[in-house]
């Protein structure tokens, strides 16, 4: 599955927030249940319009990303370059209420 079958970015859904496709679940939603121990099971019983492959497809993308060395090191620094324009810092310890993408 691809990245762009699994996330849907419209301006007129949460003001272009990356979003499961087929719902208004922000992806980085996700992200905030793991990172608090929330299992995936949990996730999905919170977020029922999330499919289960949707989000097990996304983190497979994200460990294969992040599985070699190299590729996380030239991606952390693509992330980390002051010179790339961003409108909101990648900030993944307060979310509450704010998108980080």
């Amino acid at each position: 599955m691809k990245l762009k079958d699994i996330i849907t970015i419209d301006p007129e859904t949460l003001g272009g927030t990356p979003v499961f496709t087929g719902t208004r679940v922000p992806v980085w939603s996700l992200f905030v249940h793991l990172e608090k121990g929330v299992s995936l099971e949990e996730f999905l019983d919170d977020f029922p319009t999330v499919k289960h492959e949707y989000a097990v497809a996304l983190l497979e993308i994200v460990q294969q990303t992040f599985s070699s060395e190299k590729t996380s090191v030239s991606y952390m620094k693509v992330l980390l370059d002051e010179n790339v324009p961003r409108k909101n810092p990648l900030h993944f310890n307060s979310r509450a209420s704010s998108s980080p993408l």
